[in-house]
C-alpha cells in the first residue's frame, strides 16, 4: 500500500532514540535524555516578552509563505553583522525550522540521478532529503585523525560530472568540529573549478563555539553566488519547539523554495516569527551565558566520558554541544547478558539497562561512534556518564 519512496525512508535515529527514551519515562522510568539536540536552558526572558506582545497585538493570521517582511529585514541586518553578508529580503526564505530549508533546497535543486556530496559525519536527514529529492548522496570519509574534517582534496575527489550540491555543516552535528576560515578556502579555491555546483552552508550552530569563530561559506571569493546559507533559532536561542529557520540564496533559488514551501506549508508559525525578530535584533552577546556554560559542560563530559570503559574522546568539540567517542573497543563484549556487536547494540544496552539515550554513530556516518548530547544539566550528565561506567565497568 505505501509508496517505495518512503519504504525506503529511514527512520531518524534522533528521533526514535529519543521516542523510545519518552516511551521509558512514561512507564515510571527515570531515563535522562541525552539523544536530542536540544538546549535545557528557558528562552530568555526578552524573546518570551515579543511573543506575549505579539499575541496581545493580536498576530493570529496567516503569514506571508517566506516569512514577515520585516522578520526578514531582521535577518539581513543580522547576516550583516554577525557574517559581513549583505543579502536583500527577497533572497531570504523563512520556513519551520532549518530542517525545511534544507528540505526546499534539495527539492528545489535536485534532478533524478544529481549526487550531492556530503561529508561525514552529518547530521542524520542530510542523506534521506537527497534521496527523497531522487538524487544519489555520496559520502567523503576523513582520515582517521580524529578531528573528523575532511580536506580540500578528498572533497575534490567525491567531484564528478553528476555533482549538482555539496553540504557544509560548521559546527559540526555530531563531531562538534569547526572548519577554520584557511580550511574553508582551500574548499572555496577547488569549487572555483566547478562553477555549477551549489554549496548548502548550514550554520545552525554558528553562535556556539570555544574559542574559534565559525566561517559562513558564502563570504569566500567567489562563493556568495553559489551558496544557500541555512541557520535558525532552535539551538542558539533554545528554541527548538518554535520551529523558526531560514535560509539566505541566490534570488532565483529563494524564490523556488518560496514556491515549494507555498505548496507544503505555507509560512511559518506567526507569533514564533515576532519573537524570532526580537531574538535576532538583539546581540548575540546576550546569549553567551548559554555558550560560557556549554564549554564547562563539554569540558566535564570530556573528563567524565574517557574514564568510561571503551570510550575514547580524540578531539575537544570546538563548537555544537556533542561528543562523538569512538566506542569500537566494546564491540563483541558481553554486558548484562547482551552482547555488544555494533554502536547500535551498545545504544540500546545503555538505554535498557542504563536508562541513558544516547545516538549511535552509523546514523551519522560513523559505524565506530556514539553520539552523546552535553544539552542537559551537569548534574544530569554527570548521574548519566556514572550509570554508563558502572554498566560497562
Amino acid at each position: 500500500m505505501l509508496s517505495d519512496k518512503i519504504n525506503s525512508l529511514p527512520i531518524s535515529q534522533t528521533v526514535a532514540m529519543t521516542a523510545k527514551a519518552h516511551d521509558l519515562k512514561n512507564q515510571g522510568v527515570d531515563v535522562i535524555t541525552l539523544s536530542a539536540g536540544e538546549p535545557d536552558f528557558d528562552i530568555p526572558d526578552y524573546i518570551k516578552q515579543a511573543a506575549i506582545d505579539a499575541i496581545n497585538q493580536n498576530y493570529h493570521k496567516y503569514s506571508p509563505v517566506d516569512g514577515f517582511l520585516d522578520l526578514k529585514k531582521a535577518i539581513c541586518k543580522k547576516f550583516k553583522r554577525d557574517n559581513n553578508l549583505d543579502y536583500d529580503t527577497n533572497q531570504i526564505v523563512v520556513s519551520t525550522g532549518a530542517k525545511q530549508s534544507i528540505a526546499n533546497v534539495c527539492m528545489s535543486l535536485i534532478n533524478k540521478g544529481d549526487e550531492v556530496v556530503i561529508p561525514t559525519p552529518y547530521w542524520v536527514s542530510y542523506s534521506a532529503m537527497v534521496s527523497l529529492a531522487d538524487g544519489i548522496p555520496v559520502f567523503v570519509h576523513p582520515s582517521e585523525d580524529g578531528n573528523y574534517k575532511v580536506t580540500a582534496e578528498q572533497l575534490e575527489s567525491a567531484i564528478t560530472e553528476k555533482t549538482k550540491m555539496i553540504m557544509l555543516n560548521s559546527p559540526n552535528n555530531p563531531s562538534g568540529s569547526v572548519f577554520s576560515e584557511e580550511e574553508y578556502l582551500e574548499f572555496s579555491k577547488v569549487l572555483l573549478k566547478y562553477p555549477n555546483i551549489i554549496v548548502v552552508s548550514d550554520e545552525i550552530y554558528e553562535h556556539i563555539n570555544y574559542g574559534s569563530k565559525s566561517i559562513s561559506f558564502a563570504s569566500l571569493p567567489g562563493m556568495y553566488e553559489r551558496t544557500v546559507t541555512v541557520n535558525g533559532i532552535s539551538k542558539a536561542f533554545a528554541m527548538t519547539g518554535w520551529r523558526i529557520g531560514y535560509l539566505a540564496a541566490p534570488k532565483i533559488l529563494a524564490k523556488a523554495c518560496n514556491k515549494m514551501q507555498g505548496q507544503i506549508t505555507s509560512g511559518a508559525n506567526c507569533i514564533a516569527q515576532r519573537a524570532a525578530i526580537t531574538a535576532l535584533e538583539e546581540s548575540p552577546e546576550r546569549i553567551k551565558y548559554m555558550v560560557d556554560e556549554f564549554k564547562i559542560r563539554r569540558d566535564l563530559i570530556i573528563d567524565l566520558v574517557n574514564q568510561v570503559n571503551g570510550f575514547k574522546v580524540k578531539q575537544p568539540p570546538e563548537g555544537a554541544f556533542y561528543i562523538f567517542p569512538e566506542v569500537s573497543e566494546l564491540f563483541g563484549k558481553t554486558f548484562k547478558g547482551q552482547t555488544v556487536n555494533n554502536a547500535n547494540d551498545l545504544s540500546l544496552l545503555i538505554l535498557e539497562k542504563a536508562y541513558v539515550a544516547t545516538v549511535p554513530g552509523d546514523a551519522f556516518g560513523y559505524p565506530n561512534c556514539i553520539r552523546i548530547s552535553y544539552s542537559a544539566s551537569r548534574e544530569q550528565i554527570e548521574e548519566a556518564i556514572r550509570r554508563i561506567k558502572d554498566l560497562l565497568s
